[in-house]
């Protein structure tokens, strides 16, 4: 019984793969590109007026985005700090 409570009480340590995987970082870059690049041409066409112009502008946000989002997510993973 002593046995027990004593295994019970030691917090198991969690394993070393807690980060999110890289696949799914690039996943939720992706997802949130694809909002996020519709939002900028919406804009941009009520801005300009001119849907080519901009499907220009999402295009190059999106590529630039997805980039520094993906960094972005990579680098707060690799902080500890707020993890349990």
């Amino acid at each position: 019984m002593i046995t027990e409570i004593l295994l019970n009480k030691v917090k198991k340590s969690e394993p070393k793969t807690a980060g999110e995987k890289t696949s799914r970082s690039l996943l939720k870059s992706v997802s949130w590109r694809i909002l996020g690049t519709i939002d900028t041409i919406i804009i941009s066409y009520l801005i300009t007026g001119t849907l080519e112009f901009a499907l220009r502008i999402g295009f190059v946000e999106l590529l630039t985005k997805m980039g520094l989002y993906f960094l972005h997510e990579r680098l707060w993973n690799k902080i500890k700090w707020g993890k349990k």
